[in-house]
């Protein structure tokens, strides 16, 4: 690295004053002192000849100045360039929910592993979205098939997190979501008529039922918040909805927690949101780059109800990534957020129809959220070609982060852009007899498939040192295997031989799942790819 040049660094920090160099590595004990005149969780790093000093005004902060360091440390070995940062985040609480409710549920070195990642990028919420995945006593058979999360598991997870500075916050959908449970006949007249997929809010028993999960939830997690869903409640009124929420609101402050929820419905219905509880907070969620933060940013400000924006990584329904998309719609959320009050910055990954996408497909907008989060202005120019090589994928050859930005904009070839999803999730989701596949032009497909052969060519050259570098990828190459798959179903190839490529494709699929994931949700994940061979009978 040049000394005289500015680091990268992820999050880029807001101030950085590079003195030349190089100077050489010492430990360095960090001084915290709440008087020192930096924001809470800020730190002060000086590299100079003689010592290197780190001083925070919080444990939070002497900890993001360590990982700072550690970054530097990466990039330049054994000798540093002279410099002196000074740096605090925009957002006081920096998020990512991971859904492990749509089949894929990490295992515990999985979990691990990715906090250690998140809270080197200073990312200080983690919560995993729940709705039938933890094993509660006595709903065995809502469970039993999903390899869920043991309340000892929680517990150990929750201590990993609160050494790194991450707040493990539980997460139990409780009101709509509710499908993998309504469909057993126990469960059944808990049912909202209006909606099979929700639990009725005018029956006690639903009330009763919550009151059961949370007294057995809650005790395993430190966290004082709790997001308890409540999203995507479709034909249920609002003047119900809100008596409903207030009635889990009022479960909430029994275990002395402050409630999160998703805001999608209550922002359709703006006279209701002045009856909220002034201590409820909001989750303002929106995953593409159109979504009117501004707009709903400004009636919660306007309420004095506090509120987080709640973007998305983008890469769920994608099998690739959408990383023109993931941009646009992270750094929406944080400057609106940020211009709005927001105090908090949750960035979502979720899995819907069968969990597709393998993790490092997040990766990047993992990332690209920490940055924006921490210091939006600063981070959204930030090269993430570079960043995700050094600082997620610790390529020495810069071949990785490329793959994973380039391979996430493969959906831009094809020249059909959809809400929430991307043209290779459709084509290998839908049939061959869909209607969707007349929109879709052979030539942009051919185009396409193109581009993602010259996107994973340098593949072979990437010199990564993480412990999972032969699983990166191989998880890169299903990927691009699978979006190049859909294109061929678009050209409509010989039937027998798509089938003999997706048998291969749902072998290699199964053997990268079980390499990160439980057992339990995959049989249902990978039907969704089965019935695609009826299309080749």
């Amino acid at each position: 690295m040049n000394a005289s040049a500015e680091p990268l660094l992820l999050p880029r920090p807001r101030q950085i004053t590079v003195a030349g160099g190089p100077v050489s590595v010492t430990p360095v004990a960090p001084t915290i002192d709440p008087h020192c005149g930096l924001p809470p969780q800020g730190y002060r790093l000086r590299i100079e000849p003689a010592k290197i000093s780190l001083i925070a005004p919080d444990a939070a902060g002497a900890f993001y100045g360590q990982m700072t360091l550690r970054q530097l440390q990466r990039q330049a070995g054994l000798t540093l360039p002279a410099c002196e940062i000074e740096d605090w985040p925009d957002f006081p609480s920096r998020g990512v929910m991971l859904d492990i409710s749509r089949d894929k549920v990490p295992t515990m070195a999985t979990l691990f592993a990715l906090v250690d990642q998140l809270a080197e990028w200073k990312i200080n919420h983690l919560e995993l979205y729940t709705e039938h995945t933890f094993a509660y006593r006595n709903h065995r058979q809502v469970w039993e098939h999903a390899s869920p999360l043991t309340a000892e598991e929680i517990r150990s997870l929750d201590a990993y997190c609160r050494e790194r500075f991450v707040e493990l916050v539980p997460n139990q959908n409780s009101f709509g979501h509710m499908e993998r449970w309504l469909k057993h006949p126990a469960y059944q007249a808990l049912a909202s008529g209006e909606h099979r997929t929700c639990l009725n809010p005018q029956n006690p028993a639903s009330v009763a039922l919550l009151a059961e999960l949370f007294a057995e939830l809650l005790p395993n997690f430190t966290s004082r918040k709790f997001n308890v869903g409540c999203d995507e409640t479709y034909g249920i009124g609002g003047r119900v909805y809100l008596e409903f929420l207030l009635k889990i609101y009022e479960l909430t402050k029994r275990h002395s927690r402050t409630m999160h929820f998703w805001g999608d419905i209550i922002v359709h219905h703006p006279e209701l949101v002045p009856k909220l509880p002034q201590d409820i907070v909001v989750l303002e969620w929106g995953y593409d780059i159109g979504h009117p933060f501004d707009e709903h940013g400004a009636l919660f400000a306007k309420t004095g109800i506090p509120f987080y924006v709640c973007p998305g990584t983008s890469s769920w329904n994608s099998i690739v990534g959408r990383t023109h998309n993931a941009l646009g719609n992270l750094t929406s959320a944080a400057v609106n957020g940020l211009k709005h009050g927001a105090i908090g910055f949750l960035n979502t990954d979720w899995g819907d129809h069968g969990h597709w996408q393998p993790l490092p497909v997040s990766y990047l907008g993992f990332a690209a959220g920490a940055a924006l989060s921490w210091c939006a202005t600063r981070n959204q120019d930030l090269d993430y070609r570079v960043a995700l090589s050094a600082h997620v994928f610790q390529d020495a050859a810069g071949v990785l982060g490329p793959v994973a930005y380039d391979l996430g904009n493969a959906y831009l070839q094809a020249d059909c852009q959809l809400g929430n999803a991307n043209v290779f999730f459709h084509l290998l989701q839908q049939p061959l007899t869909a209607d969707f596949f007349s929109k879709v032009a052979p030539a942009k497909m051919q185009a396409t498939r193109e581009y993602i052969a010259a996107v994973m060519q340098p593949l072979d050259r990437a010199r990564s040192a993480r412990p999972d570098a032969a699983l990166l990828q191989a998880e890169f190459r299903l990927a691009a295997w699978m979006a190049d798959h859909a294109c061929r179903r678009a050209l409509k190839e010989n039937p027998a031989t798509l089938a003999a490529d997706l048998r291969e494709i749902i072998a290699e699929y199964q053997r990268v799942w079980l390499a990160r994931n439980r057992p339990g949700g995959l049989p249902d994940s990978v039907r969704r790819l089965e019935n695609r061979l009826e299309d080749y009978r």
